[in-house]
């Protein structure tokens, strides 16, 4: 079992990056660049809450979250990748994507949730999207969460017997410790097809989250040449002289329960 890094030093670093994340989005915004971050892996590697801590302090109204669910009957009859084109991000905008199109390269393949032709374009389509996506000025980075088979079950196992994450848990995530190889050996030939030049894979080691975490955010920090913004001047106003408006001793509504009272 890996050495897990101690918390102190993960908070306190985590801190750090997180600051840095904010300086990130304010280029983002003032820049208008369009910064696209595709979380893959297998289930229970990591990948949701290393977005939890990416986004705790970002502006939701910069920083979107896609977490698509399975595609309706409508979306099953477009090209694959339309409904992920319509989540791309506008200039200024930053789109974090928990699983992304390369549910065809994963599950839908190993599940047999898509045809083998279907599987087989997706592999030669992919780059080439990809590439369009990077020409057009977006900054595309893809990381993919590696953790081992037993780390896997001993989390997934977690999860069964915890009331707050028991949700996570899916038949098709149980699954995943059945088609372990069969999960191997579809990673293998994705990134075959899809670990291009203007698109490269980064693994992240993942089976000590808290390392995790911040190697894939100081990674993705490194990899943008970003700068800090000076935030605009603000002044905070002196509060005005009262102007002999006279509250009701009461005011409209219902007040909330003081909960605390009882603990």
């Amino acid at each position: 079992m890996v050495e897990k890094l101690p918390r102190k030093a993960y908070e306190r670093e985590l801190a750090r990056l997180q600051g840095e994340l904010v300086k990130l989005q304010e280029w983002v915004r003032a820049e208008r660049q369009r910064l696209v971050v595709i979380f893959e892996g297998r289930d229970a590697a990591g990948k949701g809450s290393t977005i939890k801590r990416i986004t705790q302090y970002l502006n939701p109204r910069v920083a979107r979250i896609v977490a698509l669910p399975k595609p309706d009957d409508r979306e099953r009859g477009q090209w694959y990748f339309q409904r992920y084109v319509e989540q791309l991000p506008a200039a200024g905008e930053i789109v974090l994507m928990d699983r992304s199109w390369y549910n065809r390269a994963g599950v839908e393949w190993v599940m047999g949730f898509c045809s083998n032709d279907e599987h087989r374009r997706f592999l030669h389509q992919c780059p080439i999207f990809e590439r369009l996506l990077v020409e057009d000025g977006v900054l595309l980075r893809k990381y993919w969460f590696s953790v081992g088979a037993e780390e896997q079950e001993r989390r997934l196992r977690a999860r069964l017997h915890d009331p707050v994450r028991r949700w996570k848990l899916s038949a098709v995530d149980l699954q995943s410790i059945e088609h372990w190889d069969d999960y191997s050996r579809a990673k293998d030939e994705m990134i075959l097809y899809t670990d291009i030049p203007e698109a490269p894979w980064s693994i992240v080691d993942s089976d000590d989250k808290r390392r995790a975490r911040l190697n894939m955010i100081a990674h993705l920090l490194g990899s943008i040449p970003y700068h800090e913004v000076p935030p605009p001047v603000i002044r905070v106003p002196d509060r005005p002289p009262p102007d002999g408006y006279r509250r009701p001793e009461k005011n409209p509504g219902s007040y909330v329960p003081d909960h605390t009272a009882t603990l």
